[in-house]
């Protein structure tokens, strides 16, 4: 969740607008904006006031959308055609000198896909409205984009059975009346920003104002539809509750708002006072235990303090490890340790050529950044804290906000804050885990035993291979004793007495270093097909509305375009290969080839079955199948199937899960030889 699709676009699409705002060291450009949207007709129509010192504007702007009048100090000024450049067009006006702009602009918006997939949500480039609902990303350039951070102000007027925002503070809220019919709404965001995302539909809003020591009230909103409406006081509570908890471990919660609003698209962002999420998500009853808390602290990761994407975005990986890390280690130490596991499981999945390394993660459009952007930045603190403690970590993490706070902010950033909480050099440490796209390849290849009862004595060699990483890797006897070993080479001996003895040893059995598992530590998860850069399928059954079915869920399920391929296709490949039919043909196909049928775990009745196979014949490619009641029960797939990436097998009674689960794991004990 919480890729914002404001902030690597907006960086980006700066390079395109220069609009150099006159402004001073102690204040920041603004932009105000007076919004007249009607989602029935999608009819946009916006007035743009700023100040600027260039003598030629260039304004990009969506090809929905075009400029009707410039006026440069009350005077207008001549516009020349825009140039287009696919989804959008490129305005040029010449000034003659700097002032005052006022630049009236507008059309007709595209229509809201309510059917598009997460994937393609992330994607967003486009301006959309709906009666049911309206999202206008800042990366769809529907308004003049500034070239720096800046503030601004926002009217937002809508029909009256409609209400909208943008982040920021609620200054002025006009209801509809028998006078005025319109909702009419004013945001201000005196703070650095971004980027503006616009949201509209046909919201009740509830609010709830909580008092604070030592600043203004906190409003909290919900933005939901009228069924949602029941929903609204638990999110409001857990959202108080929230913003308190990292307001006491980080620092005073930066802004004055903070709304939880309902999008009927699959979404899951985070901005500046308020996150945007699915209906549909919001209705699961664990959101507000997980997803909600990782929206609330991105308005100090991310939104509070801005991440430099030149050198990698920090942000997700921080949120996710104080987040949704900090969750599972409240629940249990099993709970964490399985978070942590499905982490390397992802980045296992990736295959080598595809992955990234954490200095090149921006934002999450695919199963490669998410693998590093999320799980393996936040293992990345995870270790940290683990080598400085955790009365550093969080000593490291308050000057890092407060040092930075409204400002854009690095790794080496947050390195420097870290390497003065602990008094610690960190070079070393970030380097590797920054720079690097590999993960670390450990194994024990030998352990040997000597001494009496008592005072015994174990020697391990540890191997590395690849360029070796400099790690403190946890050596484990049966016993359950723990040892820390530093590997800095491709061969580390070291010895450690033991309190009893010990039969066999285990290389990091509780997953404390980030790094490619070993192969008895891989069960398969669907992932591995879902980011395959050469996804195929075998279709087992002959039925038309099958074939167009199974077409449609290959198309959804993975990221790059699957290869429909014969049966005889199955030997003698590599790449990761799906079976999708109906049951009886499924069953038909998997005997035939004498290969694994149907396993147990999934005896339980369902409209489909999806499981990877752990184990498979000699010769063939990696499998996973899908078997389906009818074409229905396979179309209904479409929308939770790419959801379950982690998962080694599934049930569903038509798009809910009824069974979810992963083949058992196998942490390699090596045998001690006692001499």
């Amino acid at each position: 969740m919480s890729a914002r699709p404001a902030r690597f676009t907006q960086a980006l699409v700066a390079l395109w607008l220069l609009l150099a705002c006159a402004c001073h060291a102690e204040d920041l450009p603004r932009l105000d904006l007076a919004i007249d949207l009607d989602p029935d007709t999608r009819s946009f129509s916006g007035v743009a006031q700023f100040e600027t010192i260039q003598h030629e504007l260039r304004v990009r702007l969506h090809r929905s959308l075009s400029i009707r009048s410039v006026t440069l100090d009350g005077k207008p000024r001549p516009l020349r055609p825009p140039s287009s450049s696919g989804e959008y067009g490129m305005w040029i006006v010449t000034l003659g000198e700097g002032g005052k702009v006022v630049l009236t602009y507008g059309g007709t918006l595209p229509v809201l896909d309510a059917g598009m997939d997460h994937r393609g949500v992330l994607r967003i480039g486009t301006p959309m409205a709906s009666p049911a609902g309206s999202f206008l990303s800042s990366g769809s350039a529907w308004y003049p984009i500034p070239r720096d951070l800046f503030a601004y102000r926002v009217t937002l007027t809508l029909p009256g059975t409609q209400r909208g925002l943008v982040a920021g503070d609620l200054v002025e809220e006009t209801l509809p009346s028998s006078a005025e019919p319109r909702y009419r709404a004013v945001f201000e965001f005196k703070h650095p920003a971004e980027g503006i995302d616009l949201m509209a539909g046909p919201y009740v809003v509830d609010e709830r104002v909580v008092e604070r020591r030592d600043s203004s009230p906190l409003r909290l909103r919900t933005y939901f539809t009228a069924p949602m409406r029941d929903l609204s006081a638990g999110y409001l509570e857990d959202s108080a509750r929230y913003i308190e908890t990292y307001s006491k471990s980080i620092g005073a919660y930066p802004y004055a708002s903070f709304s939880v609003v309902a999008s009927p698209l699959p979404a899951g962002f985070g901005m500046p006072t308020l996150t945007y999420m699915g209906a549909e998500v919001l209705k699961l009853p664990f959101i507000r235990a997980t997803s909600l808390g990782h929206e609330v602290l991105h308005n100090w990761w991310g939104n509070g303090v801005y991440p430099d994407y030149a050198s990698g975005n920090w942000s997700e990986g921080l949120t996710t490890f104080m987040a949704d890390y900090a969750y599972k280690e409240r629940e249990s130490a099993e709970a964490a340790r399985a978070m942590r596991l499905g982490w390397m499981r992802d980045i296992a999945a990736i295959p080598v050529e595809a992955r990234i390394s954490l200095m090149q993660f921006r934002s999450r459009t695919h199963g490669a950044e998410a693998a590093a952007g999320y799980g393996k930045a936040a293992m990345v603190f995870f270790m940290l804290r683990d080598l400085i403690g955790t009365e550093a970590y969080d000593r490291g993490i308050r000057a890092f906000w407060e040092q930075h706070r409204y400002k854009t902010a690095s790794w080496r950033d947050l390195q420097l804050a870290f390497e003065r909480a602990s008094d610690t050099k960190l070079q070393v440490f970030f380097d590797q885990w920054l720079r690097r796209s590999d993960a670390p390849q450990l194994s024990i290849v030998e352990a040997t035993g000597t001494g009496s009862s008592g005072r015994d004595r174990v020697s391990v060699r540890i191997a590395q291979q690849g360029k070796p990483y400099v790690l403190r890797v946890p050596v484990t006897t049966a016993s359950g004793e723990t040892h820390t070993v530093v590997v800095d080479s491709a061969s580390t001996e070291a010895q450690f007495e033991t309190g009893a003895r010990t039969e066999a040893v285990k290389l990091d059995p509780e997953l404390h270093v980030w790094r490619q598992l070993q192969a008895q530590e891989l069960p398969p998860i669907l992932r591995l097909w879902i980011v395959a850069t050469a996804p195929r399928y075998v279709l087992a059954s002959a039925d038309q509305r099958v074939e167009s079915a199974a077409a449609k869920l290959a198309r959804r399920l993975f990221e790059a375009t699957a290869q429909r391929v014969p049966e005889t296709a199955l030997q003698g490949a590599s790449e990761p290969t799906l079976i999708v039919g109906l049951h009886k043909d499924v069953d038909a196909l998997l005997a035939r080839l004498k290969l694994p049928a149907r396993p147990a775990a999934l005896a339980t009745a369902a409209t489909a079955y999806v499981w990877t196979m752990p184990e498979v014949r000699r010769g063939y490619a990696p499998l996973a199948v899908i078997s389906a009641r009818d074409a229905q029960s396979l179309e209904a797939l479409m929308r939770p199937l790419p959801h379950y990436g982690a998962q080694s097998y599934l049930a569903f009674d038509d798009a809910k899960v009824v069974t979810r689960g992963n083949w058992p794991v196998l942490s390699p004990a090596v045998p001690v030889n006692w001499r």
